[in-house]
């Protein structure tokens, strides 16, 4: 049986990883309305027929810590301290969310792990350390062995990502998921816990 790590925080530098929570909702979903164009090319969509109808923000945090009460999942929100790291970290404003989603032990031991960071802070750094910190979490606390991350071949932003962390490239899935509006394709990237030494943090420039 896996050994439950939950409420989890990481820090690396002025990028913090920590639970969502109930009450993030109003910073969550102002990040979300300021970036409704910049995210909506790869956000995930509800096929048609299908029936997770629509709840709150608080409906929705509960269960997802829930779930990761159950070693299901780690929903993160992404937190940036700034340049100068100006200010307690409790206070570091949300800029993004990490997910690790679809956890399972067993023979598998792996996971997916999907994120966005707010349009005004791309480009600084915060999403690469943001992707090492969790999976390096998921490697050496959570004992598991790979780390998939699926990226639309359109987004470039993400690709860069996974490029720069070494994520190993296993080809495309045709119409894997269903994103703004229909299935899309993308194309899989992975590590192993073989492949990565001391982890991803320590490949950070």
């Amino acid at each position: 049986m896996a050994v439950v790590h939950w409420p989890v925080e990481l820090q690396h530098g002025q990028v913090g990883l920590r639970p969502l929570r109930a009450g993030d909702g109003p910073e969550w979903s102002a990040a979300r309305r300021r970036n409704v164009n910049w995210l909506r090319p790869w956000d995930a969509t509800q096929p048609p027929g299908a029936e997770d109808g629509a709840r709150t923000f608080r409906a929705m945090a509960r269960d997802w810590n829930r779930q990761a009460r159950y070693g299901r999942m780690l929903p993160f929100v992404i937190t940036y301290g700034g340049a100068a790291g100006v200010g307690a970290r409790a206070k570091w404003p949300l800029v993004g969310q990490l997910t690790v989603s679809g956890i399972t032990y067993g023979s598998a031991r792996w996971a997916n792990l999907g994120y966005w960071v707010d349009e005004q802070y791309a480009g600084r750094g915060i999403v690469p350390t943001a992707v090492a910190m969790a999976a390096d979490h998921c490697w050496f606390t959570l004992g598991l062995h790979r780390i998939e991350v699926a990226i639309r071949p359109e987004n470039q932003a993400s690709l860069r990502v996974v490029d720069k962390l070494g994520f190993r490239y296993e080809g495309e899935r045709p119409r894997f998921l269903h994103i703004d509006g229909d299935w899309r394709d993308h194309r899989i990237f992975a590590l192993n816990a073989e492949e990565v030494g001391p982890g991803l943090v320590a490949r950070l420039g």
